[in-house]
Order: C-alpha cells, then structure tokens, then sequence
C-alpha cells in the first residue's frame, strides 16, 4: 500500500489517525491510571446537572457511588449514573483531533477548540439533566433516549461544529489566495 502524503485528505486522516493513538496511549498509560481528569470531570458535571435542576425547580440530588461512578437524580425518581464513558472526555478529543489535523489558521484553533470544548461540556450538562427528567416522569424511555437519541444529538452537534469549522478554515485558505 502506498500513501500519497501530498494528497490533503490522506495527509489528513493520516495525521488523525497519528494524533488518536497518540492520545489513546498517553490517555490509557498515563492519565487515566495516573490522574483524577475522570473523575474531576464525573464531578463538574453531576454538580452542574444538580444545579440546572434545581434552577429548573426539581428538588435534585447527587452521591458518590465511587470515584469512577457519582449519581444525580430528582426527587422521586431513580438517580442518573454518571461515569467515565459520559464525562465527554473522548468527545473533546475528538473534536480537538479533528480541528487539530484540519487545516487552519493556529491563531483561531486556538479560539474555536476551546468554544467547541464548552458547547460540548454544556450540551452534555443539558443531556443529563434530561436523562434525570426522563427518569422522573417516563422512565421506560430511559435506555432508548440514552443509547440512541442522546448519542444523535450530541454527535450530530459535534459534526455541525466540525461543519463549521470547514467553513472557517475554507474561507481563511480563500483570503489566503486571493491576498
């Protein structure tokens, strides 16, 4: 098999693909084992879903099951388990890959990764605390919101921002030219 590195889209899954294992090895040898990120991250996001709810007017609560595991629910309901897999860590990364290994102007990455990054953060607060909500009033549509229309739409807003950042990165090559 034989790359062409000149052509922009190998170069580009190319570099992808170089970044995630990158992040992958460094992610399962020295993060994970070696920090509280997970765990930080389970926390922030329990403690903010507690606080929408509560803004909303539900009587919400939160536990620490474990490090790897904290629950946050309303009053009357089963609580919503929140670990590692949904503390969105991966979606960062991967939406950071992506803008990283894209083309594009350093100066706005440095501005569009980190706007990214909060919108995923706030939309995953939003997807748990109506997790917590399904939980309270229709709970047997719990699993199929979790697993299938969640996933939908939080993958389906990380695309449009990536969608979006084509966009910037196509019209700043444009201006490049034409300059």
């Amino acid at each position: 098999m034989n790359l062409d590195l000149k052509n922009k889209t190998t170069r580009f899954f190319v570099w992808a693909f170089v970044l995630y294992i990158s992040w992958y090895l460094l992610y399962v040898l020295l993060i994970k084992p070696h920090t509280s990120v997970d765990e930080k991250l389970i926390s922030l996001l329990v403690s903010q879903t507690a606080m929408l709810l509560k803004v909303m007017g539900y009587h919400a609560y939160q536990s620490v099951e474990d490090v790897d595991m904290q629950l946050v629910g309303v009053d009357g309901a089963n609580p919503v388990w929140v670990g590692a897999p949904c503390n969105a860590l991966t979606l960062f990364l991967f939406f950071t890959l992506f803008i990283v290994a894209f083309p594009g102007n350093t100066k706005t990455k440095l501005w569009f990764i980190p706007m990214g990054v909060i919108i995923i953060h706030v939309v995953n607060v939003l997807r748990i605390s109506a997790l917590a909500l399904i939980s309270l009033y229709a709970p047997q549509y719990l699993e199929i919101n979790h697993t299938y229309t969640f996933t939908i739409i939080v993958y389906g807003i990380i695309f449009l921002l990536w969608m979006w950042w084509v966009k910037i990165s196509l019209k700043q090559n444009n201006d490049a030219e034409k300059n």
